[in-house]
């Protein structure tokens, strides 16, 4: 198997790799900022955050039971090295000098120029049904469209959420992913700022999909977003989360989390576009609970960061409960990782899940698939397949596939294949004798290594992953 994957230790943390002085952000640069709270992890931080929130107490509680629980878990051992992140040296909660705003041009001028860069009011105006930007720690824009308040749909920041529908956010807040499944995760939920959350009502189907996007404006800064989405009954939503970040000296950790909820008969597609830049180590929690007849699909498109940690999960309790989990992962650089797979429970019986990973390493990068298919005692007849295919581009990368399948059930049927692909030099010739660079030969090569992946994908989804696949290679950084 070689080398075990590992997190990087404090010194190549810091260090900036060369190919992220493109990035469509820029450099990172001084922006007014009304709150900064970092220091110690303590109950006083904890408590000064919820006060700095306004919070209700109940949430206040939730968080210091949060603090407690990550003090007495271990760190998990499937995260070689987390322990070398110094969390006392980034700022928990950042609050940018900036009014929450109901139009782009109610804000400062420095948002509005980073926004534009990355395309969202455009985004917005064309392809959305709504839309909520974080900067750091809080939403500084939610846009709702016509379509949404029509069907009652509740599109809001998450903050806003806990105090204007609080019974609604406490029967489902930390419900689907619990606070003590590991130690980041009870991290997550002391620190916790941001984010979305949307409830789609019975029989409601949305026709175009909704996005939230995060930006982390500056080194040695920890951002927390916590996205909450419940599916009634017979509803569809597609949900878009894009993220980005300017180039840091130093690291910044991203510790985000997203809670599905679909019910009887629903339809959630979430869709992720993680083009951090090269200084972010970027920890993701996200996992759905399927109702009997639902169906949950995951797309995470991990391009950007120096690593990345995300595990898409579904948990299929109910009787022909369905999800399909597509992932591509490219580690591109010396020091860049990507760990990334997808877990499937299924708990009923005549579930169905899919899991498809497409992984890229190049230019000493390292990309690993890790995943679990576990199929519970009584969940008779159910069908799981995992599909896990590699494209190594040169000599110094390296990738790995780490499936688990646990199957109880004996009627099941779980099925796993693997493919490893090496790019030849003589492809890379014959692309630079028609005038192709070597980066767009790579990223021709990885978009068509990904297309039969992309061909059941929204055009909107096809259209970002391919373009930013295509800023990767050609060094000129990313938008998210």
């Amino acid at each position: 198997m070689g080398e075990p994957v590992r997190l990087l230790r404090d010194k190549e943390l810091k260090e900036v790799v060369s190919f992220d002085a493109g990035l469509m952000l820029g450099k990172a640069r001084e922006y007014p900022k009304e709150v900064e709270i970092r220091g110690r992890l303590s109950r006083d931080l904890i408590e000064e955050i919820s006060k700095v929130k306004k919070e209700p107490d109940w949430m206040r509680r939730l968080r210091l039971r949060a603090l407690e629980a990550f003090e007495k878990l271990p760190i998990p051992k499937w995260l070689e090295g987390v322990e070398s992140l110094d969390l006392d040296e980034i700022a928990s909660y950042v609050k940018p000098k900036a009014e929450t705003a109901e139009s782009w041009d109610e804000l400062p001028e420095w948002i509005k120029d980073a926004y534009a860069r990355l395309g969202l009011p455009e985004a917005e105006a064309r392809v959305l049904s709504g839309l909520t930007a974080v900067y750091d720690s809080e939403n500084l824009i939610t846009k709702v469209k016509e379509e949404l308040k029509a069907k009652n749909v509740v599109f809001i920041s998450m903050d806003e959420a806990v105090k204007k529908y609080p019974d609604l956010v406490k029967e489902y807040f930390g419900k689907v992913f619990p606070m003590m499944d590991h130690k980041f995760a009870a991290l997550h939920y002391a620190l916790w700022s941001g984010g979305a959350f949307v409830y789609v009502p019975k029989g409601v189907k949305i026709a175009n999909p909704v996005e939230a996007f995060f930006v982390i404006g500056s080194e040695l800064e920890g951002q927390f977003e916590h996205t909450l989405l419940v599916a009634d009954e017979h509803s569809f939503i597609h949900f878009i989360e894009g993220c980005a970040a300017p180039v840091l000296p130093k690291f910044s950790f991203h510790d985000g989390m997203v809670e599905v909820y679909a019910k009887r008969r629903s339809e959630v597609h979430f869709t992720t576009i993680q083009n951090w830049s090269g200084s972010i180590v970027n920890f993701n929690n996200k996992r759905a609970i399927a109702d009997e007849e639902a169906n949950v699909e995951w797309v995470e498109g991990s391009i950007g960061s120096r690593v990345t940690f995300t595990y898409p999960s579904t948990v299929l309790r109910g009787r022909g409960a369905s999800t399909k989990n597509i992932s591509i992962g490219v580690a591109n650089g010396p020091t860049k990782i990507k760990d990334v797979g997808s877990k499937a429970i299924h708990v009923a019986p005549n579930t169905r899940s899919l899991i498809i990973s497409k992984s890229i390493s190049s230019n000493g990068g390292i990309a690993a698939y890790r995943g679990l298919v576990k199929v519970l005692s009584g969940a008779t007849n159910s069908v799981s397949h995992v599909q896990c295919d590699s494209l190594i581009l040169d000599e110094k990368s390296r990738a790995y596939t780490l499936p688990r399948n646990e199957v109880e059930e004996p009627t099941a049927e779980v099925t796993h294949e693997a493919t490893v692909g090496r790019l030849g030099e003589d492809q890379l010739f014959y692309l630079a004798s028609r005038g192709i660079t070597e980066g767009e030969a790579k990223a021709m090569i990885v978009n068509g290594f990904i297309r039969d992946v992309l061909r059941d994908l929204p055009l909107e989804t096809v259209s970002i992953l391919t373009k930013v696949i295509e800023l990767e290679f050609s060094q000129l950084g990313s938008v998210g």
